[in-house]
Parts: structure tokens; C-alpha cells; sequence
């Protein structure tokens, strides 16, 4: 594991690396407007069956719940080692740009997008972004990152002869990487509160350890100019945490706030996901849910309270054995 690679997140990390093993980022893009919705979803996998192993570009459109999952050869896809910076086929991606020339059966994707202040999750030594001192444990099952919780959008694209304009709408970046996605987990992501600067993103997952396993979660508030921050490796606690059909409520706290989440589930578009075997697993991922906030001081003070539209969620895989794990 390259210590270099630890203290950047955003860079591949997957060089030398013996398969199975996939690495993709998540760029989710909505216009100002809130008319469009798209995530942009670039990666690599690598397969111990070498017909298996490939890059990707998927591009799901939220409006429609429709993804199309663009395949390339694995040899088309080429990563920089001293910054992030990867291409797939002839598309490029970066931290604050992408450009896009997909042209396949599937459909066509053209043109390029620029990304503005970026609120990147900080990195420390001891706690080299989300994943806090966990990104430095060599036998994680999968690791998650943050590029950017909030930034502007400038730019448009050509999607199958539609002209969609980006300008002045808002995004958001993350990745994962490592042998296969959670077992089950919880996701949420909303930047489109009441009050700009204000980005929450959730994750809680089963997560294997030593032969057994533990519920661990990561969750991040942007909130006036800086990511509160609530995991399982600072010593954060889930309080609550309750799911039906309708809705997902998680209760949390640190040392010096309260955060209460509810967010409301809706269909989706299915995703393809890794496995230790290929991109098999399907994942229902919508843009369109709402997921509410109320941020608090532990003696009870209301800070800020608001619901966050436009919002990505995924609750997949054995949900009740998760909260059942957290207790």
C-alpha cells in the first residue's frame, strides 16, 4: 500500500495490485435548475479471470431512473501516479474537470465540465480523509473516499443530440475501492439544503474484520465551512437508527453535536456494483429522495435544521442484520 496514495484519496490506488480489485469515482451532477440529475461513474475492474476484467463509464440519469453501463477493454483505461487523473477510453476525469466522448451502441455522451470550489475532505496524517486512521489497515474489504462534498458546476453536455447546461448547478465527488462492496449498507448524499455551503453525506456498512465483522459508519456535514465529522473512529456514537419501507432515521452524536437524519426512500435506477467475482451486483440508487437534518449542540441548541432535495440514497443487502449489529 503506497503511503502516498493514503495521504491522497482521490488518486488511483490500484497500481500492483493483484485482483480481485475494482477502484471507481462518483460524480453526481445536477443542473441549476434541478431539471437534470446524472451521476458519472468511472472505473476499473480487475478479475482473476482476465475476460472479466475491464473499465467502465456508468451514466445514470436520475429523471428516468435509466443506466447505461458503457464497457471498455481493460487496456483502455491509464492512471497518473503523482495526481488524480484517469482516463477511460478517451474520456478524462479529474478532480475539478471531466470530458466526456462516449460513443458506443449504448448511446452518446459529449463534452466538458468544470468544477468550482471544492470542499474536499481534510486529510491528516492520522486521519487521511473519510476513512480516518482506518485508510492506513492494509486488509480492508473496501474504502471510501470524499473529493468533493460541494462545489459549482460550469459547463454542458451533449447527451444523445439533447444539450444539457450545468452552469451554476451544483455537484458532488466520491470513490471506492478495494475487493468488493459491503454486504449491506446505507447511503445518502444532499447539497441542496435551504442555505448554501451545507452538504451532509452518510454511509453505514457491515464491515468485515479479523474473520468477523462490525457495523461502522461515516457521516459528514459540511456546515459553515467545515465537515463536522461523525464515525466510527472518532469515538461517534449511533444513538438511534430505523428503517421501513418509507423512510430511513439515524440518530448520531459526537463529542460536541447531535445530528438527526431522516430520509425519505423512492425508486431508483439499478447500478452495477463489484463483487469478488465480476461488476455482477445490482444496486438501486435514486437522485430524488429528500433527506431532512437537524444539526444540535449536545446541551440541545438547535444550529441549523433543513431538508436537502436531489438527494442519492442506496439501502442495500441485509438491512436488518446491519442495525441489528448496531444495536
Amino acid at each position: 500500500m503506497s503511503m502516498s496514495n493514503i495521504l491522497h484519496p482521490s488518486r488511483y490506488h490500484g497500481f500492483g495490485t493483484k485482483p480481485p480489485y475494482f477502484e471507481g469515482w462518483y460524480y453526481k451532477l445536477v443542473s441549476k435548475d434541478q431539471n437534470h440529475k446524472y451521476s458519472i461513474i468511472p472505473g476499473v475492474y480487475l478479475s482473476k479471470d482476465q475476460n472479466k476484467s475491464h473499465c467502465f463509464i456508468q451514466v445514470f440519469n436520475s429523471e428516468a431512473d435509466a443506466v447505461n453501463y458503457h464497457r471498455y477493454p481493460i487496456d483502455a483505461f491509464r492512471a497518473e501516479r503523482d495526481r488524480f487523473e484517469i482516463r477511460v477510453g478517451p474520456s478524462t476525469f479529474k478532480s475539478d474537470q471531466i470530458s466526456l466522448a462516449i460513443d458506443d451502441d449504448l448511446g452518446k455522451v459529449q463534452g466538458s465540465l468544470k468544477f468550482e470550489n471544492l470542499n474536499s475532505w481534510p486529510v491528516r496524517f492520522f486521519s487521511p480523509g473519510a476513512m480516518g486512521w482506518f485508510a492506513w489497515v492494509p486488509f480492508m474489504e473496501c474504502y471510501h473516499g470524499v473529493v468533493s462534498m460541494d462545489h459549482i458546476i460550469q459547463g454542458t453536455l451533449e447527451i444523445n443530440g439533447e444539450i444539457l447546461d450545468f452552469s451554476k448547478g451544483m455537484g458532488y465527488i466520491e470513490k471506492d475501492w478495494g475487493k468488493q462492496f459491503p454486504s449491506a449498507w446505507i447511503w445518502g448524499q444532499s447539497n441542496h439544503f435551504d442555505r448554501p455551503g451545507i452538504s451532509l453525506m452518510m454511509s453505514v456498512a457491515v464491515i468485515p474484520w479479523l474473520g468477523s465483522s462490525f457495523s461502522g459508519f461515516i457521516i459528514g456535514l459540511l456546515y459553515e465551512g467545515k465537515i463536522l465529522r461523525f464515525a466510527t473512529y472518532n469515538r461517534s456514537k449511533i444513538e438511534s437508527i430505523r428503517l421501513d419501507d418509507s423512510e430511513v432515521y439515524i440518530e448520531v452524536k459526537n463529542a460536541d453535536f447531535r445530528l438527526k437524519i431522516r430520509a425519505l426512500r423512492v425508486e431508483g435506477g439499478l447500478l452495477q456494483a463489484p463483487t469478488k467475482v465480476e461488476m455482477g451486483r445490482r444496486i438501486m440508487e435514486t437522485l430524488n429522495a429528500k433527506i431532512s437534518v437537524r444539526l444540535e449542540t449536545i446541551g440541545g441548541e438547535v444550529l441549523y435544521e433543513g431538508t436537502g432535495e436531489n438527494a442519492g440514497l442506496e439501502t442495500v443487502g441485509d438491512l436488518d442484520r446491519l442495525i441489528e449489529m448496531i444495536g
